[in-house]
């Protein structure tokens, strides 16, 4: 009975895998639907475009872009949870509803666990971003500013558990110090209040700061990375102003709906890694100061995992309550 049991499940499994590998064969024969799980005009959604763009040539179907945004990205997260397993609808995200979410939000309708990971699309370094007229011009002299200050130094954030709210939760931890934490709604408005010197400081990434830095408009005390970036080769990692292996960094990724075949998500994986490869495709990114990632779905859940637990270890010592 068990012989016969177990012949039964091999058969299951073969017939399953033949499936799926017919379905990955006529894979894709209609248009695939990217859900951006930010509003329009942000940097997922750039990327997403563009990707897109390039994604539906080598495809040979088209690739139609639709923004689902709304409570830290969950609102699109959970409509690609629940969409067929067939890789005609696909995740575009930001860090937050496949890593710190559930940390953050009481109720949610999916788990960004089961999500199968596709690839990483491209990642950008955090920077330090004062206000024009902040009294500190270095980052050492910030640092020794905030911890004679505290509860005087305010930091701006796009939200409640956005990587800006979580960096300086992190470097608040790391330093000793005393911060006030106000969020805003997206990246525009608290732009906008720090160069109007409302508010003192933003961990932003490197795209949209470095332009307010050129300009004058904001300064740019230090980068959350290993090493210096090349765009900014006199700006210090905050490593290297004594806050050790000090890194924070922000990404968007492609997400397929639970159980979708591996040999879909291969195929994907394949066709999106070509695209991050073409010369016009990194030209552009290289204008708007983003980083091509890339690489294997296996290596994409292995990120998004120790993405996960170092966040969530930050928002348990923030205290950061849930919503």
């Amino acid at each position: 009975m068990r012989a016969m049991l177990a012949t039964f499940a091999t058969l299951a499994i073969l017939v399953s895998t033949a499936r799926a590998q017919d379905a990955a064969a006529d894979y894709p024969n209609r248009p695939i639907h990217i859900v951006v799980a930010v509003p329009a005009g942000g940097g997922v959604d750039t990327v997403t475009r563009l990707v897109a763009q390039y994604l539906q040539q080598k495809l040979g179907q088209p690739v139609v872009v639709e923004n689902r945004a709304g409570a830290g990205g969950n609102l699109g997260a959970e409509y690609v949870f629940t969409a067929p397993p067939d890789g005609y609808t696909l995740l575009a995200s930001q860090p937050s509803p496949l890593t710190t979410n559930p940390m953050l939000y009481k109720k949610m309708a999916f788990d960004p666990k089961q999500f199968e990971p596709v690839i990483i699309m491209t990642s950008i370094a955090n920077v330090l971003l004062v206000r024009p007229d902040f009294p500190a011009k270095t980052a050492k002299e910030f640092i020794e500013y905030c911890k004679a200050h505290p509860g005087k130094v305010n930091y701006a954030s796009q939200g409640v558990g956005t990587t800006s709210h979580l960096t300086a939760a992190l470097f608040e931890k790391v330093t000793g110090t005393k911060l006030v934490h106000v969020p805003y709604k997206g990246t525009a408005p608290a732009l906008n209040d720090l160069i109007s010197s409302h508010v003192d400081f933003i961990f932003m990434e490197l795209a949209s700061a470095i332009r307010l830095h050129q300009a004058g408009k904001a300064r740019i005390l230090a980068v959350a990375t290993k090493e210096r970036i090349a765009e900014l080769p006199e700006i210090p990692t905050l490593d290297e102003v004594g806050l050790k292996n000090f890194e924070s960094g922000t990404w968007n990724a492609i997400s397929a709906p639970p159980r979708t075949p591996k040999p879909i998500v291969d195929k994907l994986n394949k066709a999106i890694n070509e695209v991050l490869q073409q010369p016009e495709v990194r030209e552009h990114f290289a204008k708007v100061v983003l980083h091509p990632a890339g690489g294997s779905p296996e290596q994409a859940k292995a990120f998004i995992a120790r993405e996960t637990e170092i966040w969530d270890a930050v928002i348990k010592e923030a205290h950061i309550p849930a919503r």
